[in-house]
């Protein structure tokens, strides 16, 4: 109870102290949701309105409990392509219908990651190797451009029915021959906007949020076209943001019938992609957050899970610790977890006070923002990067890809890690090794010597992590990979991560006998193969 009344007065401590920053950072950070959150919703069988609506409780209340200060809470394009596919299949046409069940399926599956978070299984994040991880991403990005690409050049929604993402990228030369002009021009300007204006050099120019200024141009097109008339009437041009209740809206008949088969299989999607991002997200801010304090991860986990199961009641889509957003609120000086809390109540008063406007919003300027987040998520920098860590990894990347977009990303996933097991024999690691990391520790005085046998690779990197964490800080960590055959990039990025985090306890990192390994690329954290054994 005294713990609690602490961490009571902090926060309204940190809000004396850092109202203003909050507040100001909440705001900028709300002007870049609110057309996110609208075009991620309508992109996943949603409302556009209940989008906003998980911004709100990710916000207001998810900001409450949460274990991280800076993480922005909402929905992310990334569970699009899951939304969308559990909507599709539980309604099986019926979009409406489609919802409601999907809602039911969002409750469950927070209530599954309240448990993952009350148990502390927020380090598992690290079992999943980081180039499958980003095959994945990649491959949603993929999707996502596959359908958006064709609402942006007005192709009628009739058209896209039931295709699947194969189906939507090769239909691509056929929706540019039969594009709508009016429509094309407002998808080609928007998106030429979020391409365009990071590139220009202007203090003025910067300050102006991308994603704002495509819903003003977008709208000022919109009269200037004419969206509103008969002539469009079958595209569906234009926002209809739905209604804003507080009422219940999720239904739990899909346990009870043919369909619980499904039901379990999004449950399952939901709970551990989106519990993966939102983790990996939190890894991601505490590496570039200045004041460099540690979020509990499990803490934010669980806080997670009660905005899910609020938002999943009400209507809204599932939500994460989003990346982008959170980056947003480092970058325009965001100091607490008050500025997620901001960032809901100033989207509560847009929604309040701005909600006919965002029936006058053009689907092809929100198409082209999802298509902007597409292409962010399959950058080629993004291959290119891969590449450079290693030729096995770009395999297990597009291997990842191409199985997700042909199938889901639960068997996209698990494919990436197939393979990279299969990788990690080719290059010598025992099958034993691949599940359990051969670790011990000798003490000297302050210094720590842990002696790593066999492989380390990622699926044995939390049992390396476990002895690692066990050691006091301050102390000097002397790692001999001698009498190891191979080390992969997943193990390397996490090491080096460790060691960061640990020197900034005042701790000494020393690793002996890396100079018998031959590097599998040029990056620091590539993998390696032990030529002495």
């Amino acid at each position: 109870m005294k713990s609690k009344l602490n961490s009571f007065q902090n926060d309204l401590y940190s809000l004396k102290e850092n109202w203003s920053k909050d507040m100001l950072s909440g705001f900028l950070v709300s002007l870049i949701a609110l057309p996110l959150c609208l075009g991620i919703a309508g992109a996943s069988g949603f409302p556009p309105i209940m989008g906003v609506l998980t911004a709100i409780v990710g916000g207001m209340v998810v900001s409450i409990f949460a274990g991280s200060e800076l993480t922005i809470k909402g929905p992310a394009a990334g569970l699009i392509v899951i939304v969308a596919g559990c909507v599709e299949e539980l309604g099986k046409g019926n979009q409406e219908l489609g919802w409601h069940l999907t809602l039911g399926v969002i409750v469950v599956a927070a209530v599954v990651q309240i448990i993952l978070g009350a148990i502390k299984v927020a380090s598992v994040v690290d079992f999943f190797p980081l180039s499958a991880v980003h095959g994945m991403l990649a491959a949603i990005g993929i999707i996502i451009i596959s359908k958006q690409f064709h609402f942006a050049v007005g192709i009628a929604p009739s058209e896209l029915k039931g295709k699947e993402p194969l189906d939507l990228l090769l239909m691509i030369p056929h929706s540019i021959t039969h594009l709508t002009p009016q429509i094309a021009i407002i998808g080609g300007i928007s998106l030429a906007i979020l391409l365009g204006l990071p590139y220009i050099n202007n203090k003025l120019v910067k300050r102006i949020p991308p994603a704002l200024l495509v819903l003003i141009v977008g709208v000022i097109l919109d009269k200037l076209f004419s969206l509103d008339s008969d002539t469009y009437k079958n595209l569906k041009p234009l926002v209809n943001p739905g209604t804003l209740s507080l009422s219940w809206n999720a239904s739990f008949d899909a346990l009870s019938s043919d369909t619980i088969g499904i039901f379990i299989k999004y449950v399952i999607m939901f709970a551990v992609i989106g519990s993966l991002e939102s983790l990996l997200t939190g890894k991601a801010i505490d590496l570039i957050e200045v004041k460099k304090r540690k979020s509990d991860l499990s803490k934010d986990l669980v806080a997670v899970g009660i905005g899910n199961i609020i938002s999943g009641l009400l209507g809204g889509l599932p939500m994460i610790s989003e990346v982008a957003r959170s980056s947003a609120n480092i970058n325009n000086g965001g100091q607490t977890r008050w500025a997620n809390f901001f960032h809901g109540v100033f989207l509560l008063l847009f929604v309040v006070l701005v909600a006919p406007l965002i029936k006058l919003i053009p689907v092809a300027s929100l198409a082209a923002m999802l298509i902007f987040v597409g292409i962010k998520l399959a950058s080629p920098k993004e291959f290119k990067h891969v590449y450079h860590i290693g030729k096995e990894q770009i395999v297990i990347f597009l291997i990842t890809i191409i199985v997700t977009i042909s199938t889901d990303l639960l068997l996209g996933i698990a494919a990436g890690i197939l393979v990279k097991f299969i990788s990690h024999i080719i290059h010598g690691a025992s099958i034993k090794s691949l599940f359990k990391a051969e670790v011990s520790v000798t003490t000297t005085g302050n210094e720590y010597c842990v002696s790593l046998k066999g492989s380390g690779v990622f699926s044995n990197w939390l049992l390396t992590h476990k002895k690692l964490l066990e050691i006091p800080s301050s102390k000097t960590i002397i790692l001999d990979v001698n009498d190891a055959k191979f080390l992969d990039h997943t193990f390397m990025e996490n090491l080096y991560r460790f060691i960061d985090e640990y020197e900034l306890q005042d701790g000494k990192f020393k690793i002996i006998g890396l100079e018998s390994f031959k590097e599998l690329s040029k990056a620091k954290t590539c993998a390696r193969v032990n030529l002495s054994i």
